[in-house]
């Protein structure tokens, strides 16, 4: 974007009170899509969305579907000119724990940081992109822009694809560009080009009728979840966390040399690491090969063995009944539905017995991360924070990202906002005004840089 800086940064400043305001009213609007508690807060949270959008200049709508809306708006600047769809979701974790130190749903600014859930993930990334897109329209930007505002996306998405299929409200584009990721490091963007995918499953053995006293019927009574606990360890080596599912790894393909140089090249330190989430030692203490594991190889996960006594002390009951709950992230180039169909199988050897059903399925992603699309990410990230941002992979899923692959085909960016700090699903989480400021100058920066892209073509 030649010229138009200095209003920029007039425009970033006169825009924080209204930003703030807005991001504030969000805040207080618990939409915890996964607790039915809060149906009318999801839809009360597309209604103010819609009104911000149209506040804004933008045409905006609610999309129907089966379970929550999407909320799609924008601003159609041109006929020929090029369209980007922008997607954040609105949708929030719960905020049950015990850590927070102020009402989760009540906003709190102090100091340019704002306090709240929802405020990095991912209402704050959400409204700044909104920003962005409102200044590149107002400087005659010949791009159309579209914001995604999805509401399912802390449940898997599960309706999501229903609603692109509405073509007259959610029209194809030519590129997308995701807004719900995590740098690294902070001073240090990092904009991810690949997702884990995800598989859930729980496996559930029921051998008798009512728990009995071990005394009169243990050592021939079978026991549920030793055998669980058997075929966990037959499924995973808890050590390594190499799966030993027949045909797991076959359709795997390893990150290259250069993908790890990127991976490196995010400030990512092992330490800090471990600092950050607690944790007292890991498999690996190598940096190469802890991103690996983290964003680029898939694994076996168990959640939860649940059966028998639970209270303190020790009751001396055979169970009838146990249930293990496990996922597996997955990469790109693994299916879903073909790795349930090797562990369903592999079950069925080790123990006929258990039961297995499916908790989930989302597909893993890997997008670009050179090209000219990934060039204006890197342009407009430096014009934004200062620096150039590392490419990388992410652990974690995105639903809707496969889904938008899968049925657009276009070419699907990110330029993620939120810092470790932030609390991204944990207790006390907040936004900042330096990665809002920030990312308000790279999304129109990025705008325009599309647009001088297809002008090109």
């Amino acid at each position: 974007m030649k010229g138009p800086d200095a209003r920029l940064e007039s425009y970033i400043q006169q825009t924080r009170p209204r930003f703030e305001q807005m991001l504030g009213e969000m805040v207080e609007l618990p939409s915890v899509s996964m607790d039915p508690a809060h149906a009318q807060d999801m839809r009360r949270t597309a209604t103010v969305a819609v009104q911000f959008l149209k506040e804004l200049g933008a045409e905006a709508r609610i999309v129907e579907t089966k379970g929550y809306p999407v909320v799609s708006g924008g601003w159609t600047t041109g006929k020929n000119h090029p369209t980007v769809s922008v997607y954040n979701h609105l949708d929030v974790q719960p905020a049950q724990e015990p850590e927070w130190r102020q009402p989760p749903f009540e906003f709190r600014k102090e100091n340019g940081v704002y306090h709240g859930r929802g405020a990095t993930d991912d209402k704050g990334p959400a409204l700044t992109a909104l920003m962005g897109a409102r200044f590149a329209v107002e400087q005659g930007v010949p791009i159309n822009i579209r914001l995604l505002w999805e509401l399912e996306e802390e449940i898997g998405s599960p309706h999501f694809a229903a609603a692109l299929r509405e073509k007259g409200a959610i029209p194809r584009p030519d590129s997308v560009v995701v807004s719900d990721t995590i740098w690294i490091a902070k001073g240090r963007p990092a904009m991810p080009y690949g997702l884990r995918g995800l598989l859930g499953a729980r496996l559930s053995l029921r051998t008798g009728e009512t728990g009995a006293h071990s005394g009169l019927t243990g050592g021939a009574a079978r026991n549920p979840l030793a055998e669980l606990c058997q075929l966990v360890n037959a499924c995973v080596d808890a050590r390594t966390g190499r799966v030993k599912i027949p045909g797991f790894y076959d359709d795997v393909v390893p990150p290259t040399k250069a993908e790890i140089k990127g991976f490196l090249a995010s400030g990512f330190q092992v330490r800090r690491f471990m600092r950050a989430y607690g944790f007292r030692s890991l498999r690996t203490m190598d940096s190469a090969d802890l991103l690996r594991r983290i964003w680029a190889a898939p694994t076996f996960e168990v959640h939860g063995l649940v059966g028998g006594y639970q209270g303190p002390g020790v009751k001396t009951v055979v169970p009838a009944h146990g249930e293990l709950k496990i996922s597996m992230r997955l990469v790109p180039n693994q299916r879903p539905d073909k790795i349930f169909a090797l562990l369903r199988r592999f079950v069925a050897k080790q123990n006929p017995n258990v039961t297995v059903e499916v908790e989930g399925m989302l597909q893993p992603f890997r997008g670009l991360f050179s090209g000219p699309y990934a060039e204006a990410v890197r342009r407009a990230v430096r014009a934004g924070f200062g620096k150039e941002p590392a490419f990388i992979r992410e652990g974690g899923s995105i639903g809707a990202v496969a889904t938008m692959q899968s049925l657009w085909r276009v070419p699907i960016l990110f330029l993620g906002l939120s810092l470790p700090e932030h609390g991204y699903h944990a207790p006390n989480e907040y936004f900042d005004w330096g990665q809002a400021s920030g990312g308000m100058r790279a999304f129109a920066h990025y705008f325009a840089e599309l647009a001088s892209l297809h002008s090109q073509d």
